[in-house]
This record gives structure tokens, C-alpha cells and sequence, in this order.
């Protein structure tokens, strides 16, 4: 099961050290922040109120009925004023507060927000409490909330991003690297999806028992999460499978679409705020000239996943075993397809090795940078413009010369040079890299056996 450690330990960190903080706290639909409340509630006073799709008196009324069953008490009027006066925990312990999808309310009624205010300044409950406000509308919070005055009271805001490859790797400790990184590059992380994974079968069998039968739990899975709460399904579709097809700019999509680039210009930043696509911002070096500009992919893995081999073999999902389709669709491509998320987790290799100190470069940015001619994988350099680069070979047998021969180029229209070079192969490496690299300490050979 994956555990949410980082966040819980924040939140315990806040709660021990703050007498009345207020927290944002903030996910996806399928962040399964629920679990995380549980596990940080336990052995703790808590009032929980899970808002519901109502009308403001509605509202009011279910949070009035729960209090006073919880608390044993008589609310006076149904006004979150007199709600939050009858809260208490009993003796001088810290009270935790938690208003479970608060958008529900706050959307409605203006009340709601000033009592919160007002409980976190003591003029309601005069102990110690510390009040969560949660949601998972993404697109509410990002594309709204965050840009409203509300937003600037919280002493804390807290994003539930998919969890990193080295949780995956927690949650999966018989798995070989290669394993844990084809369920990391198709399900992302996602904590839901990756408690479905089981850690019994292979990948194919995960997919096929998952994804491709109609029983499975994620076999209608990324449409229903972009309907969660994107509408016009139809247009969201059409622009995701052009992006799946290699269309990665504003006038491919336009052209392959035939959307207006205003149209597609809305769509896209309304996909973002839902974080299913993200805008590539190539790492900023003096050969900015030679970078790609304006290109944009899909950044939720198991959409990608998705559109990449079910949307356009639809017809085959029902004609087909699950089997059958993916040894058709799926497996002769996937390979190909993962090598994106090998960068990735090559990328937070180096991350981690950066913080235990164990790169000649301390990074302070580190990222990609997508050239016209070419890529250059990671790209990472500390506040002097001291560089360390890398590229990553998955899917070949081995990482050839001819690949560092073209990171080289690649370096020279990025105009930078390097304190060190990291060669991150799945496989195995050419022997004249790994001679080159007995010669030249400043040359990383990086196997899966290190990852």
C-alpha cells in the first residue's frame, strides 16, 4: 500500500509546532487524501464534516446535526458562528478541525469562510485547534481559489502530487527496478491506481486483468477521471489523442484538429489546471535559440497511457481478448513509450543523489532541455552555472557511443559544457563508454542495479 509519509509528517510537524494553524490541502480526485486524514487523525480530538452537494441551508443544517450528536450539545441557530461555538475536545488538547471538500461551501455561502477566520483567531473555541481545509477539484482550486484573498489567510497549503518513483519502489519491494518502473511510467503515482497494482502478476497481466478487461478497475478509468470534472468530454478527447499522436504545439493541434488556436488555447489551460497536461519548458542555457519553444505533452501517466494505445484501438478493446489486444497493441510499443518515465526516475536519481551530497555539482535546478535537433535528458547546474548532464537508455540493449557522441552536440547547441556526465542505461552500456569511463571519472556509468 502506498503511504503518503512525506505529507503526514508535514502535517504532524504543523500540528506540533503551531498552536492554530489554518492548512489548505489539496488533490486530485484520486490522491486518496482521505486515507491520509485517517492516518494523521489517529490518536487525535477530531471534528470531521465531509461537505455534501447542497443548498447553503442544507448546508448548515447537516454540519448543525453532526456537532451536536458528536459533541453531545444543542446548537442555538444554524450560522457556522454558533456551529463552531459548541466544538471542544475535552481537556486542553489540540483540537483538529477538518472541513472535508470545503468548495462545496465556500462556493455558496461568504459565512463560512469568515467563521473559519474567526475559530482560528479564538473568538469562537478558545483552545488550541488546528483547522484542514480540504478539496479535490484540482481545476476549482488551481484555476480559482488560489487567486482569490481567502487564499492568502492559510498559514499552510499542501498539494497532493502523485507520489515520487521512490515511493512506487517502497510500496514494491519484491519488484525489480524494471518492474516498478513500467507500473511508475503507466499508472504514474497515483496512489489509487497503484493499490490496484498487484504485486503478484506481471506487467502484462496487470494490464490486461486492470485496463483492458471490462471487469477491471481502471478499465473506463481515464474518462471518467477527465469527466470528474471537465465537461464537453468529446473535445478534451479529440485534443489528448492528437497530443498522443506527436502533435505538441499550439498550430500541430490546430492543423490536426481543426479547433481555432483560441479554442485550443482554453481547452489546454483548463486540461493544466486539472494537471493533466503540462506546458515543456526547456532548461534555460545560453543556446536558447536551438531550444523548442511552445510544446506541451500529456503529464498524467495513465491518461498518456491511455490515449497512446486504447482511444485509437478502441474498436479492438471490445473485438479483442485482453490479451490478444495487448500483444497486438501494446507490446511491441511500450518499451518506446516508457523510456520517458526511465528519464524521469533518472532524474530523480540525481535529485536524491544531490541531497546526500554526491554530485560534483550542487544542483539548484534541475530539469530537461529539448532541443530542435536534439535532447539532452537532464540538465542540472548550481547558482554559478556549473553543469552536470545525463542521458538515459531504456529500451535499446545497450547505451551506444554514438548516443554520448550525440549528447555532445546536443551540449554544443545548448552552448554549455560539463563538470560531469551521467550515461543511465536499463541494460548495459557500449564497452568503449565503459572504457571511456575508466579513463574519465568525470563520465557516470549509472546501471538499473544502482537505481
Amino acid at each position: 500500500m502506498v503511504v503518503r509519509n512525506s505529507e503526514l509528517k508535514n502535517l504532524q510537524t504543523i500540528f506540533d509546532n503551531d498552536r492554530n494553524p489554518l492548512v489548505l490541502l489539496y488533490g486530485s480526485c484520486r490522491a486518496e487524501k482521505e486515507q491520509l486524514l485517517k492516518d494523521f487523525c489517529r490518536d487525535k480530538k477530531v471534528f470531521y464534516y465531509r461537505a455534501r452537494n447542497a443548498s447553503k441551508e442544507e448546508q448548515l443544517n447537516l454540519i448543525k446535526a453532526e456537532i451536536e450528536k458528536g459533541f453531545k450539545t444543542t446548537v442555538m441557530s444554524a450560522q457556522y458562528d454558533d456551529c463552531f461555538k459548541r466544538i471542544k475536545s475535552g481537556d486542553a488538547s489540540k483540537l483538529v478541525v477538518i472541513i472535508d471538500e470545503f468548495q462545496l461551501i465556500h462556493r455558496k455561502d461568504e459565512s463560512f469562510f469568515n467563521s473559519i477566520l474567526k475559530l482560528k483567531a479564538k473568538q469562537l473555541y478558545p483552545g488550541p485547534v488546528m483547522i484542514i481545509l480540504t478539496s479535490s477539484s484540482l481545476s476549482y482550486i488551481q484555476a480559482e481559489f488560489l487567486d482569490e484573498k481567502e487564499a492568502s489567510k492559510f498559514d499552510y497549503q499542501i498539494k497532493l502530487n502523485d507520489v515520487s518513483f521512490l515511493d512506487v519502489v517502497r510500496a514494491f519491494p519484491d519488484f525489480s527496478v524494471k518492474q516498478s518502473v513500467e507500473a511508475y511510467g503507466i499508472l504514474g503515482g497515483v496512489p489509487k491506481y497503484l493499490n490496484y497494482w498487484s504485486k503478484k502478476r506481471t506487467t502484462k497481466e496487470n494490464i490486461c486483468s486492470l485496463i483492458l478487461n471490462p471487469n477491471g478497475a481502471l478499465f473506463n478509468e481515464a474518462e471518467n477521471f477527465i469527466s470528474t470534472e471537465l465537461r464537453e468530454l468529446s473535445v478534451y478527447g479529440t485534443i489528448l489523442a492528437s497530443i498522443a499522436r506527436g502533435n505538441e504545439k499550439l498550430n500541430d493541434l490546430f492543423l490536426d484538429t481543426g479547433y481555432s488556436r483560441a479554442k485550443i488555447s482554453v481547452y489546454m489551460k483548463n486540461l493544466a489546471a486539472f494537471d493533466v497536461v503540462e506546458k515543456v519548458i526547456s532548461f534555460e542555457t545560453g543556446g536558447w535559440e536551438n531550444a523548442k519553444k511552445g510544446v506541451y505533452r500529456i503529464k498524467n501517466n495513465y491518461v498518456n497511457f491511455f490515449y497512446r494505445f486504447i482511444y485509437p484501438n478502441l474498436s479492438d478493446l471490445y473485438l479483442m481478448s485482453a490479451e490478444e489486444f495487448y500483444d497486438v497493441h501494446i507490446k511491441d510499443e511500450l518499451d518506446a513509450y516508457l523510456r520517458r518515465y526511465f528519464v524521469q526516475v533518472c532524474q530523480e536519481y540525481v535529485a536524491l543523489m544531490n541531497l546526500m551530497g554526491n554530485v560534483p555539482v550542487k544542483i539548484r535546478k534541475l530539469g530537461t532541455w529539448v532541443g530542435k535537433q536534439g535532447t539532452i535528458d537532464i540538465i542540472g547546474q548550481d547558482d554559478a552555472r556549473n553543469t552536470v548532464v545525463g542521458i538515459c537508455n531504456w529500451e535499446n540493449d545497450n547505451l551506444s557511443y554514438e548516443k554520448y557522441e550525440e549528447l555532445k552536440e546536443s551540449m554544443k547547441q545548448a552552448r554549455i559544457t560539463a563538470t560531469a556526465v551521467y550515461l543511465f542505461s536499463a541494460k548495459s552500456f557500449d564497452p568503449r563508454l565503459a572504457e571511456l569511463s575508466e579513463k574519465d571519472s568525470s563520465v557516470i556509468l549509472v546501471d538499473m542495479t544502482e537505481l
